[in-house]
């Protein structure tokens, strides 16, 4: 129990569990089935996004610690429980998690109509994994939620995928898998030098310089797969390209952020030494993939493959955002994060409306949308906007704070990130030319019917919050203001003592 009287994070994190076993025990025929299988989804999303909504009414932006925690014994005698709680650095995480999940139910409801009831099962049981790895603070619990997403979005990419859906799937599941062993060699290590799993503890507790190193290189190799950095970011083209609409969605939104948020959790408080001294490195990888990713995605002609390429280099401006060490990088980086959550899910949402009607995903096969799809074209611009950057979004934001950030590390630095925002709208606004602007001439175009109610509804949460938080970005950053300088301090203090270590 918490001070609300109620386990509510454990109540977010297993209640999808309920409504997949709902469905699962659902009997009927094939029609009725996938029905019921489709509303059981449905409800129960949103019920757990309801819930997650007191997160945000009844969290103490005032406070730098974790807030609604749970604790219950599990493994007492070897100094492992069950301990759930959220932070500023997590808590908008879970909600982005709640939020894109009945959407991309509601987005899948006639474009899935093979085995719905599995599908939607995938979706509640990822959507489990998804919100325990957020609120988990045991390094053993944390592992086996970070590990169970791999186990339905393989599925999701695997049985409801393109044409080469079983390649990709696999590669996705061995690339992130790999990076994983290693991490849990560094937990184990972790846990045989500090005698607890506890993430609270752990904080506290002084690992040795020498051993920082590979350790942060263990939990490297695990994050960067997720996020993905350059050149551990090929899996994730073929996962887009060849997972359902849906998948996708919840891939860039939210998968690709576990990375992220696992430097922020372990590598950055837990190895301030190595973090220190391998900041350099990060940079130089975030730089690679911005510029280089950039480059390769305006020569893409399949649109999902260029809004891919185009996450890979969002993210390397997270990755540098959070190397800065200071404020404004950090929580640029989380913003960019979260931003990125939205903005690319939206984008992945805009080519499956598309893929639905016409079944193809080249950029030469549109043209001209605007005449036949107005409402399409207009929310395409404003996603297309906010990927580039354009103040009055989420995306400007984001990448503002991480490069005021990244200038106070190095000028050079600071303009190689902001040379992604100049790449990036060449390429977006190439995709959205060739496929809105510009005649109509292909016959099998004019037909296309425009956003429908259910479109509409998928969108309107997503247009809302990209413009909210590129408006009102401080409703947002407040939640972790407070969590962020905590950590930059306990850094650099850690960073001090192990000098004056060192100068005895």
């Amino acid at each position: 129990m918490n001070a609300l009287g109620f386990p509510l994070l454990s109540l977010l994190t297993f209640l999808p569990l309920v409504g997949a076993a709902i469905i699962a025990s659902v009997q009927g025929d094939e029609r009725t089935v996938a029905q019921n299988a489709r509303w059981t989804a449905l409800w129960t999303s949103a019920i757990v996004f309801a819930l997650s909504l007191i997160l945000w009414f009844r969290f103490d932006t005032d406070s730098a610690g974790f807030q609604f925690t749970e604790n219950a014994a599990w493994l007492d005698g070897l100094g492992i429980g069950y301990h759930m709680g959220v932070d500023g650095m997590s808590v908008l995480f879970v909600l982005l998690s709640t939020l894109l999940t009945p959407l991309c139910i509601v987005a899948s409801w006639q474009s899935i109509q093979t085995r719905v009831r599995e599908y939607m099962i995938a979706f509640l049981v990822l959507e489990t994994m998804m919100v325990g790895m957020f609120c988990a603070l045991d390094f053993v619990i944390f592992y086996v939620f970070f590990e169970g997403v791999l186990i339905p979005m393989f599925l999701i990419i695997g049985v409801w995928g393109g044409a080469r859906r079983n390649y990709a799937a696999f590669k996705f599941f061995l690339y992130t898998l790999l990076g994983s062993v290693l991490m849990l060699l560094a937990l184990i290590w972790i846990y045989l030098d500090a005698g607890t799993t506890d993430i609270a503890a752990l904080m506290q507790h002084r690992i040795a310089p020498a051993a920082q190193t590979w350790l942060f290189i263990a939990f490297f190799a695990s994050f960067a797969v997720k996020v993905p950095m350059w050149p551990l970011h090929t899996w994730l083209p073929d996962a887009h390209v060849e997972a359902p609409t849906a998948g996708s969605v919840i891939l860039a939104g939210v998968l690709l952020k576990m990375g992220g948020y696992g430097f922020l959790r372990f590598s950055i408080p837990l190895l301030p030494d190595a973090t220190a001294a391998l900041a350099p490195f990060i940079f130089a990888l975030s730089a690679i993939a911005i510029v280089y990713t950039s480059l390769v995605a305006l020569a893409q002609t399949d649109i999902k493959k260029l809004i891919a390429y185009s996450s890979v280099a969002h993210m390397g401006i997270v990755t540098l955002g959070l190397f800065t060490m200071n404020q404004q990088g950090i929580e640029g980086a989380i913003f960019q994060m979260l931003s990125h959550g939205i903005v690319s899910g939206a984008l992945f949402l805009c080519v499956g409306v598309i893929y639905d009607r016409m079944h193809t995903r080249e950029i030469d096969a549109y043209g001209g949308l605007a005449g036949t799809m107005p409402r399409y074209a207009i929310l395409f611009m404003l996603f297309t906007m906010a990927s580039v950057g354009l103040p009055g979004t989420s995306g400007f934001v984001g990448e503002f704070l991480a490069i005021m950030g990244a200038w106070q590390v190095s000028k050079l630095l600071a303009l190689l990130a902001a040379s992604g925002m100049v790449l990036g709208a060449g390429y977006m606004l190439f995709l959205y030319r060739r496929v809105i602007f510009g005649a109509l001439t292909k016959q099998n175009l004019k037909g296309l019917a425009d956003l429908s109610p259910r479109e509409v509804a998928v969108f309107a949460p997503l247009v809302v919050l990209t413009l909210w938080m590129g408006i009102y970005p401080s409703s947002f950053t407040v939640f972790f203001d407070q969590s962020v300088a905590r950590m930059i301090a306990q850094h650099h203090a850690a960073l001090a003592a192990t000098r004056q270590l060192a100068g005895l």
